[in-house]
């Protein structure tokens, strides 16, 4: 029977953080303090309604976050970072100090020309690495 390899700790949390919008999400809750959906939703620009619910479940189910919603009409739902979400702050710090040095070294330019493409829709060709999945 063949032996099942070892499974690098880190794969299941960056797997968590790859979803298409997350660490931005992350990044203006951990900048922000918590916000409002709208408020949220403002300041990502270009994410949709949709797309903002699926990863905020997401990040909740996996204790990232939390979620409290006023019993108001219309509900006020707050979201903010638990502590498992401030966790990664520091480690998001360092790969954005990374990302600015690279940046300025030259390595990203280009490089979504060489990232694969994946077929979005049928007819349509997207990046697989946009924000949008």
């Amino acid at each position: 029977m063949p032996k099942t390899p070892p499974q690098c700790p880190m794969d299941s949390i960056l797997r968590l953080l790859m979803g298409p919008w997350t660490t931005y999400i992350i990044w203006v809750l951990s900048d922000k303090g918590p916000q409002r959906f709208g408020a949220l939703r403002r300041s990502v620009p270009g994410i949709s309604t949709r797309m903002l619910t699926e990863r905020l479940r997401m990040l909740e189910g996996a204790g990232v976050i939390w979620r409290e919603q006023a019993e108001t009409i219309p509900p006020a739902v707050t979201y903010g970072l638990t502590q498992r979400g401030d966790d990664l702050r520091s480690v998001l710090d360092s790969l954005g100090e990374i990302a600015d040095r690279w940046k300025a070294e030259g390595v990203f330019e280009g490089a979504m020309d060489r990232m694969p493409l994946k077929m979005d829709k049928p007819g349509k060709r997207a990046l697989s690495a946009s924000p949008d999945g």
